[in-house]
Parts: C-alpha cells; sequence; structure tokens
C-alpha cells in the first residue's frame, strides 16, 4: 500500500436488503468537521494519518462488509500471531487505533470500563495500525488491559479494509458470540454509543432481536445521537 487514505467522516452500520448484507452509510465530512486539518478531525473523532495531517479529507464511497469477522491473523505484542476468530465464544469489540491517535487514545479508558463492567464477557481486541516499538511503548504508560495485537500501517490499514471498510482511525467493529458483525462506528466511540451498541448485541446475542432487526435500529440511534452531539456543538458555539 503506497499509503491509505483516510476518510473523515462517520460510519454507520445499516442492514442492505432482505439477505441482510451490511451495507455502510456515510454523513458527509464537511456536516461534521471543518476542513482542513487534523485538529478538525480529532474534533469530530476520527484521526488522520501522520502522513495526511493538514490534507484535505477524502471523500468515502459506500461499500459493502463481510457478515462475519474476516480471517485475521496480526502479531500479538510478543511477536506470536494471533486470529481473531480465536474470540469467538464471547461478544467482541475489535477496536482499530493508533498511538498518534487522538480520538484512539481518549476512547481506550472506555473500551476499558466496558469490559470491566459486562456481565457477559464482553472481549476487546485492539488492533494497532502503527509500529511495535511505540505500541509496547504506549501500553506500559497506560497499562491497557485487553489483547493488543500489532499491524503497522500498512497491515493494519489491510485489516481494517478486510472488514469492507474505508481505512481512518478509530474504528471500533462489534460481534455477537457466533463471530457476526452487528455493528461498525468509525470515529471516536461515545458512552452513550456504546450503550446502544450493546444493549442491541446481548438481544441478538439472547435470540430477543433478529440481526437484521437490530443492525437497522443501532443504524438510526447512531444517526440520533450523532446529530444531538452536532446540535449541542453548535448551540455551545454560538452561545460563546
Amino acid at each position: 500500500m503506497s499509503g491509505p487514505r483516510v476518510a473523515l467522516a462517520v460510519l454507520l452500520v445499516a442492514a442492505a436488503g432482505p439477505a441482510g448484507f451490511l451495507a455502510y452509510r456515510f454523513l458527509a465530512a464537511e456536516h461534521l468537521i471543518a476542513r482542513p486539518g487534523a485538529a478538525a478531525a480529532a474534533t469530530a473523532g476520527v484521526a488522520s494519518t501522520p502522513a495526511e495531517r493538514g490534507s484535505a479529507p477524502a471523500t468515502p464511497a459506500a461499500t459493502t462488509a463481510p457478515l462475519e469477522l474476516p480471517d485475521i491473523t496480526l502479531p500479538d505484542t510478543t511477536g506470536a500471531p494471533r486470529k481473531l476468530s480465536a474470540w469467538r465464544g464471547h461478544p467482541l469489540v475489535v477496536n482499530f487505533w493508533a498511538t498518534w491517535c487522538e480520538p484512539c487514545r481518549r476512547e481506550i479508558p472506555l473500551l476499558e470500563s466496558l469490559r470491566r463492567k459486562s456481565a457477559d464477557h464482553l472481549e476487546v481486541v485492539g488492533v494497532a495500525v502503527d509500529d511495535r516499538d511505540p505500541v509496547l511503548q504506549y501500553m506500559k504508560r497506560t497499562s491497557i488491559d485487553y489483547p493488543v495485537l500489532v499491524g503497522g500501517t500498512d497491515r493494519g490499514m489491510a485489516a481494517i479494509e478486510a472488514f469492507g471498510m474505508q481505512p481512518a482511525l478509530p474504528v471500533s467493529v462489534f460481534a455477537d458470540s457466533q463471530g457476526r458483525i452487528v455493528a461498525a462506528k468509525l470515529g471516536e466511540l461515545h458512552p452513550d454509543d456504546a450503550e446502544l451498541i450493546l444493549t442491541r448485541l446481548a438481544d441478538v446475542d439472547a435470540g430477543r432481536v433478529p440481526l437484521a432487526k437490530a443492525r437497522d435500529e443501532i443504524s438510526s440511534g447512531l444517526a440520533g445521537l450523532a446529530a444531538a452531539r452536532e446540535r449541542a456543538a453548535t448551540s455551545a458555539t454560538a452561545a460563546q
């Protein structure tokens, strides 16, 4: 990969058609952030790569995601190869992040809290789109308490693309205990986003809600939460 294109947008998961395939619906980046620059991107919860900071956001194209977790193998922090499929059997959050990504760093405490407080043994796996040395240094300072795989830039971005998404950070993908993808969120994960997604994920795992219906409800719910945050930010700016 000659260099990842970074999409400055918020990703929402929607059910696409009766077959239940996932299509990603993007909100236009200009509706969420000011152009150009990484500072605006971080404010919106999506970070550019170090090489592309200061560049104008690219417009992402709609794409199709796999129904289940892709068969990805990456080294863990000891260098041992690990498959994502090893974590099947529990609800799972796959979080793509990097040490240089401000919104990624902000959401790590939330991910740790979700894992600790989960009654249904939620597992979190971080996939670092970063080199091993800075990842190990950052983990030593912050004591991240969930498993982390180290993809580096090229393999990490390729892993994001394997989920059918434009390369960008942070990305959080939620799967049920069978490995079926229930939701994906591009941009910083907020507590209300997580509560919505994990509630529906638990419903799917327990058989209370069909998967396609849960995806629809998550999509519309995330859209409403994002719109509410945008209105609140606009009001706060106007009041200054």
